[in-house]
């Protein structure tokens, strides 16, 4: 059995925010790497000499580059990587982009940082099941709530 950490890549631009789970993922035996935008994401992504990534969260608002042109950047290079969307707000059209480019997922952020991490600790576990070809994945879909737009 593969006993390695489960390497992430966790993108999001506010700081506390990817303090907060990158310190609870580490203490679930998660590797965490972070990038503040979707230029860093796309950087760290290239490198030929790391370590390859298990999964991704990856904020939808950034500045730069924002998540969903992100992902169809990630989505040229590797359809199989597991790359689950992080948003504060409910926006069907912005769950519509997301999964037309290729999410594998969604994470609704909440007041509530130990059901976001138990969200992500679920979500991270599926996520060598996931296949972005499966449309009827049962993997699919938001998890958690958000503030409504």
């Amino acid at each position: 059995m593969d006993k390695r950490k489960k390497r992430i890549l966790l993108v999001d631009d506010e700081p506390d925010f990817v303090e907060l789970i990158k310190s609870r993922l580490e203490a679930n035996e998660y590797q965490v790497v972070t990038a503040k935008n979707g230029k860093e994401a796309l950087d760290l992504l290239k490198c030929l000499t790391c370590d390859k990534f298990d999964a991704i969260l990856l904020d939808i608002l950034m500045p730069e580059i924002d998540g969903i042109e992100t992902l169809k950047r990630i989505r040229q290079q590797d359809k199989e990587l597991p790359v689950f969307m992080l948003t504060a707000y409910s926006d069907k059209g912005m769950f519509e982009q997301a999964n037309k480019a290729g999410a594998s997922g969604y994470i609704v952020k909440t007041s509530d940082l130990q059901q976001e991490i138990n969200n992500i600790n679920n979500i991270l576990r599926l996520a060598p099941k996931y296949h972005p070809a499966e449309k009827s994945s049962p993997y699919q879909g938001e998890v958690g709530r958000g503030k409504e737009k």
